[in-house]
């Protein structure tokens, strides 16, 4: 398939009333949308990648969102020793300017057991480096891949340490944390009640991310409603 052939594609499947509102969902997106639905984005993607997909990558057009999306997710779907994917990545990354993106991207690359040290090392930098989705790219991957015992505290240690103040960066930040406190409650409790560095928006959007989980249970939800009436803890450093 060409890459004019990949891009009539997306435009006969755009819906324009699925782009207003799409466009509503992520008044972030740095680039138009067309209104393609991900199931559909994601069945092309996996398309191009069964054939010559590294053609698309390098030639195909980045105009719009979808664009820019269907090359995250060939690069997920496609199959290549993690040596030679990780470098692409890096570039894929750089591309990032939404939230739906860098999320499509992350929860699509699938990592295998025997790779988790090395992408931990490879996402770990961009929690603190400039870019606003770029640290979210870092949080989002710890919350698809490394919700695990053995990752526990080496999650909470990388999340404290995030600085960057975009929206975006810090939602990703809360949104992670939550889930460690769904699924590890007894440590990430005690690190939200105790001498954490997270500001005062991302604390209490992590709060009210397990309250409003159904996997939360009714005493749990009462203590984080009661946590948020007091307020964020005196060890909790400044941004």
């Amino acid at each position: 398939m060409t890459t004019e052939e990949i891009r009539k594609q997306l435009f006969d499947m755009a819906d324009e009333s699925y782009g207003d509102f799409q466009r509503k969902l992520c008044p972030d997106a740095g680039h138009p949308m067309l209104g393609v639905r991900l199931p559909i984005l994601r069945k092309l993607a996996r398309t191009i990648a069964g054939g010559d997909w590294m053609t698309f990558w390098t030639e195909g057009p980045e105009d719009c969102q979808e664009e820019i999306q269907l090359k995250g997710l060939t690069l997920a779907y496609a199959k290549m020793p993690l040596e030679k994917k990780l470098p692409l990545i890096r570039e894929f990354v750089k591309k990032i300017d939404s939230w739906a993106v860098c999320d499509a991207f992350c929860v699509t690359w699938k990592v295998k057991e025997k790779e988790l040290p090395a992408v931990w090392d490879f996402i770990l930098p961009y929690t603190q480096a400039a870019g606003e989705y770029e640290v979210r790219f870092g949080a989002v991957m710890m919350l698809d891949c490394f919700m695990l015992e053995e990752y526990e505290e080496q999650v909470l240690q990388a999340l404290d340490q995030v600085r960057h103040e975009g929206y975006y960066a810090r939602m990703a930040v809360a949104w992670t944390l939550a889930e460690m406190g769904i699924r590890f409650p007894d440590r990430t409790m005690a690190y939200l009640k105790g001498e954490h560095h997270l500001d005062d928006f991302t604390w209490r959007k992590t709060l009210q991310k397990m309250r409003e989980s159904y996997r939360v249970p009714p005493l749990r939800k009462l203590e984080l409603k009661e946590m948020a009436a007091m307020g964020c803890r005196s060890g909790a450093g400044p941004r």
